[in-house]
């Protein structure tokens, strides 16, 4: 760590200054975002250490070219910087094809996924699934027999994936008074969580007003819970689990991590931190049906089904309809209804996959607020640009 003098005159606060009252908050989280398991317990996923990171690509002129967007046409370079990213990779036919770092990122660092976290917990349960070792048609309460007075004691693991389990819960992200603030506590992601745990919080979640299985609503536990269910099937802790069948066998060069509660169960909703190239790598097993090197490490039906399955009309009816008007949400995975598909985290986090382009784009971000749609439909058509010029 840099001693408080250079700390200071880089980010323009010292060390101390940053809590988790503000950690998600300017000008805390340029550094905060990379440095979460300073703030937060957290459990490493192990990398190969017989890898190393090939050199990065420059952009070079690319970020000169202007992108249409919804104010006008504006550069690549002045895009990034109105959209506070932080590390772009884009991968092209298997290869990289550019990595951009804003001066705070070093290159190489972890940096927060937040919710894209969801989508590679799927791939996990993928993985398993494929094995014979989870069962996405089963009922939770299969794995969990004791959720007997919570929503969830008559909804799928398939309901869980897919974000149509019916929740009284709203996913509020700035309401300090909220259901969702005390889950924050419960994940040690906000002051004062020492009491409730993560799984207890979740056991604790009431029906909402409609039957499963009808709307998609994204409700982060309905993530959280996903990991746990992980862990009840196999008996090992995800941060072992997530090394042994996807960090390994994907070649990662870096070691990735996971926050964890009190109890060191992992916040799979939002917690993972890692590399943007090893993040696109992910990408790139989904572009390549479930295979990396040779290796088939998720199977590929199961990749197909994440990519082109989901309910149209749970969709419709649901939250974000507004993202991506044909879109469906499958396996903790969106579709944006034009043959692509993406994570998506708050703050600006992206893996946007775009298989007609051979392209996969990561872009993570310290957007000052946990929720920008209009800065989502920026995003998205400088990925849909990226993809058809890179």
């Amino acid at each position: 760590m840099p001693n408080p003098t250079s700390f200071e005159q880089q980010f323009g606060f010292l060390r101390s200054a940053v809590t988790l009252t503000n950690w998600r908050t300017p000008p805390f989280s340029q550094w905060s975002f990379q440095h979460v398991w300073e703030l937060i317990p957290s459990a490493l996923i192990k990398a190969s250490p017989d890898l190393a990171e090939n050199a990065l690509v420059d952009f070079g002129s690319l970020l000169e070219e202007n992108v249409p967007l919804s104010r006008g046409p504006e550069t690549v370079a002045a895009f990034l910087e109105r959209s506070h990213t932080d590390a772009l990779s884009v991968m092209k036919g298997g290869r990289f094809a550019g990595d951009w770092f804003a001066a705070h990122m070093p290159p190489g660092s972890r940096h927060i996924a937040f919710s894209v976290s969801k989508s590679l917990t799927a791939v996990l349960a993928g993985i398993l699934e494929g094995e014979g070792i989870f069962d996405s048609a089963s009922p939770v309460a299969a794995y969990l027999p004791e959720l007997t007075g919570s929503a969830y004691r008559n909804a799928t693991v398939r309901q869980v994936l897919d974000m149509t389990v019916s929740l009284d819960f709203d996913e509020d992200y700035l309401d300090p008074e909220s259901a969702f603030a005390r889950y924050r506590r419960a994940t040690l992601w906000n002051p004062g969580g020492n009491a409730e745990g993560l799984e207890e919080f979740l056991l604790s979640l009431e029906h909402g007003t409609e039957p499963h299985g009808e709307t998609f609503r994204y409700r982060s536990p309905n993530s959280d819970l996903l990991g746990v269910l992980l862990e009840r099937a196999t008996g090992t802790r995800i941060s072992e689990l997530f090394a042994e069948k996807l960090w390994l066998p994907l070649g990662a060069r870096t070691d990735a991590a996971v926050t964890v509660d009190r109890a060191g169960t992992a916040r799979t909703a939002g917690g993972i931190s890692l590399t943007p190239r090893d993040l696109a790598r992910v990408g790139e097993m989904m572009r390549q049906g479930g295979s990396a090197y040779g290796r088939q490490i998720a199977p590929e039906a199961w990749v197909h089904d994440t990519t082109t399955g989901g309910s149209p009309e749970a969709w419709k009816r649901g939250d974000f309809v507004g993202l991506f008007g044909e879109g469906r949400y499958r396996s903790q995975w969106y579709q944006n209804g034009k043959g692509s598909y993406c994570g998506i985290g708050i703050h600006g986090q992206w893996l946007f996959v775009a298989p007609a382009n051979k392209v996969v784009i990561v872009k993570m971000a310290a957007q000052p607020t946990p929720v920008d749609y209009l800065l989502d439909h920026d995003n998205i058509a400088f990925f849909e640009w990226l993809a058809e010029t890179v």
